[in-house]
């Protein structure tokens, strides 16, 4: 069973932070073999919402208020479930938490920058797609808000 916590960077323990930096890591660049600069800046500004299941990181996703990455909206990023995890719909648990989270605490308009592949998952959370497909880190995104 998961359970979920949601924290500020500095309220990370550096295990929290490792496991988080290990997992974008694995899935990113290993599983995806996308050479992208992970460390943005980002990361000390935004909230970590993190999925354990008994002590290990499983999901996790960043939540970043409106301006962050785009004016007028909050935005969820680099969500990722680990690969031996994916078939307990995790993914879906996290993604429904951080759109309740940036609704409660930030603004009703999320905006995403999604894998291209995962249209339809993310079209099944209620966000609909805004733009053509572009490149981004060398791999087809699309642009998608909820609202």
């Amino acid at each position: 069973m998961i359970h979920f916590l949601i924290k500020s960077f500095d309220q990370l323990s550096p295990y929290e932070v490792y496991a988080m930096i290990q997992l974008r890591a694995d899935v990113f660049v290993l599983e995806q073999q996308c050479l992208y600069q992970d460390c943005d800046d980002k990361d000390q500004l935004s909230m970590h919402l993190m999925g354990f299941e008994n002590d290990k990181l499983v999901a996790y996703c960043r939540l970043l208020k409106p301006g962050l990455s785009y004016d007028g909206y909050s935005a969820i990023g680099r969500v990722v479930t680990h690969p031996l995890y994916r078939n307990k719909k995790y993914g879906i648990e996290l993604m429904k938490k951080a759109i309740q989270y940036c609704k409660d605490n930030y603004t009703e308009s999320i905006k995403i920058s999604a894998q291209a592949y995962l249209e339809v998952f993310y079209t099944n959370l209620g966000f609909q797609t805004v733009s053509a497909p572009y490149f981004e880190d060398d791999i087809p995104h699309i642009a998608m808000v909820l609202k």
